[in-house]
C-alpha cells in the first residue's frame, strides 16, 4: 500500500460489528504520527459549515460566492472555513481570473463526511 507524498500509509482496518467483534483480530495500531495527523484532519472536518462545504465540493468545484449562495452563510465565514480546510489539506483553490475555485483534494475525504452524515441519519 502506498501513500501520497508526505502522508503515511495506514493499513485497511476491518469493519467490526458488535455481533462479530470476537472473530476479527485486533488491527495493528498506526504510528502515532499518523494518528495525530488523522486527528487533525477530523478536527478540520468537525464544524457543520465545513461539512456542508465538503458536501458541496463533492458535487463540483465551487467559488466562494457559489458556496455563500448554496449554504446561506456570509462570505467572511465561508472564507474562514475554507482557510481551515485548505490548511488541513482537504481543499485546494485554483485561481480562475478574479475568482478562486475550490475543489476537494481527495475523494476519500468526501467519503468520511458522507459516511458520518449517513450514520447520523440512520440513527435518527
Amino acid at each position: 500500500m502506498s501513500a501520497p507524498p508526505g502522508r503515511t500509509a495506514v493499513p485497511d482496518l476491518p469493519v467490526v460489528h458488535d455481533d462479530d467483534a470476537h472473530d476479527v483480530p485486533a488491527p495493528e495500531i498506526p504510528a502515532s504520527v499518523a494518528l495525530a495527523a488523522a486527528g487533525d484532519l477530523l478536527r478540520a472536518l468537525a464544524a457543520p459549515v465545513r461539512i456542508a462545504i465538503v458536501l458541496q465540493l463533492r458535487a463540483s468545484p465551487r467559488c466562494v460566492h457559489e458556496l455563500v449562495d448554496a449554504l446561506a452563510v456570509t462570505q467572511p465565514l465561508i472564507s474562514q472555513h475554507l482557510r481551515v480546510l485548505k490548511a488541513a489539506g482537504v481543499v485546494r483553490g485554483d485561481r480562475r481570473g478574479r475568482e478562486v475555485v475550490y475543489r476537494l483534494v481527495d475523494d476519500h475525504l468526501a467519503h468520511i463526511v458522507v459516511d458520518a452524515v449517513a450514520h447520523v441519519e440512520e440513527e435518527s
